[in-house]
């Protein structure tokens, strides 16, 4: 059983400060808008690995990959805006702690900011991950499942909003779908305080992380016996 921290877009005080060394995480999951600092901070406060996918209020991280040198953007080195240490999931599929977690970052597009994309542009990225699941599949043999899609935005119907900047990606369904994992965590949507309901998609469990969510979660993809367990949560102010 892999224990997990999964926040985003809200900072809880308890969080920033030493009371948070009281938990016992293997891994920090972030799902967006939150200062790097602050991941920055959970990873060397709990010493445990951070996942996480940008949010529309982060800064826009495409094009960097990392070298031998050091962090290179379009060719040339560069600084990395990203928090330090933590892996960033968007368009791909990572292990870490022992869970494989699918990330796809972003919002839908209501302005000119980073990280934002019309539905189309969203469903052109998702590709990424359905592809590389396949060829892992096909060429590799690796029959291991998704335990964690982990994305910014909640799928469109299913946890969002109508307001031009929260309505949810239609792509996530199809997502979902082909890699089948336990859980959905996503931020983006406000709940203020309230408790919004868990909900579910095609047999994977769709949780709102806006402040944070502690929970277990057993490796080994979505199967009748792996039943995620929320511990605690808060979410925001």
């Amino acid at each position: 059983m892999v224990s997990v921290l999964a926040v985003s877009d809200e900072t809880i005080e308890t969080l920033w400060s030493t009371q948070v060394r009281s938990l016992d995480v293997d891994l920090v999951l972030g799902a967006g808008d939150l200062p790097f600092e602050y991941l920055e901070y959970l990873t060397d406060a709990l010493n445990a690995p951070c996942v996480f996918v940008p949010g529309n209020h982060d800064a826009d991280l495409t094009g960097y990959s990392a070298g031998r040198v050091g962090w290179m953007r379009a060719g040339l080195p560069s600084a990395w805006p990203g928090p330090v240490g933590a892996v960033n999931a968007d368009r791909t599929i990572v292990s870490a702690a022992g869970l494989r977690i699918a990330g796809l970052g972003g919002s839908i597009r209501y302005n000119d900011g980073p990280n934002q994309w019309t539905q189309r542009q969203q469903r052109r990225r998702a590709r990424s991950l359905t592809r590389t699941e396949s060829w892992k599949r096909t060429v590799r043999g690796d029959l291991r499942g998704v335990d964690v899609l982990l994305t910014h935005s909640p799928p469109f119907g299913v946890g969002d909003d109508t307001d031009p900047a929260h309505v949810g990606f239609e792509c996530l369904d199809d997502v979902v779908r082909s890699l089948q994992p336990q859980l959905l965590l996503h931020g983006h949507i406000h709940p203020h305080g309230q408790t919004p309901e868990d909900l579910e998609l095609h047999g994977t469990t769709v949780l709102n992380t806006v402040g944070y969510t502690l929970l277990e979660i057993e490796p080994g993809g979505r199967a009748a016996e792996n039943v995620p367990t929320i511990v605690r949560r808060r979410h925001g102010t």
